[in-house]
């Protein structure tokens, strides 16, 4: 199946084929069936986002004991894979940059 270009903002949840349609902070290559898995990922994202959001204002649980943020950081993460997998050279090195996946432990250390 032939891949198109895409701009991705991961800050909006939006992914565009034109370039100038809004502000973006990724480019990638991808068939519509991984731009459908990606759409997924930033629909499950958003409702971690929503159940993060109604506990925010009970006090007494910290971050790191709340499934909501855990499941909330397991899609971010599984979504800045797919932009890694899917993307051009630029944010393919952009995304490394960031150290926030397991594609290089040397850069942990």
């Amino acid at each position: 199946m032939e891949k198109n270009r895409y701009y991705v903002s991961v800050q909006s949840k939006t992914i565009m084929l034109q370039q100038g349609d809004a502000a973006y902070e990724f480019e990638i290559d991808a068939t519509p069936e991984e731009i459908l898995q990606l759409q997924d990922l930033f629909e499950e994202e958003e409702d971690f986002e929503n159940e993060t959001f109604f506990r925010t204002p009970l006090p007494g649980i910290p971050y790191h004991h709340d499934r909501a943020n855990d499941g909330y950081d397991f899609v971010l993460t599984e979504i800045y894979q797919k932009l890694h997998d899917l993307g051009t050279k630029e944010t393919k090195a952009h995304i490394k940059s960031m150290h926030i996946l397991n594609t290089d432990s040397s850069s942990y250390t």
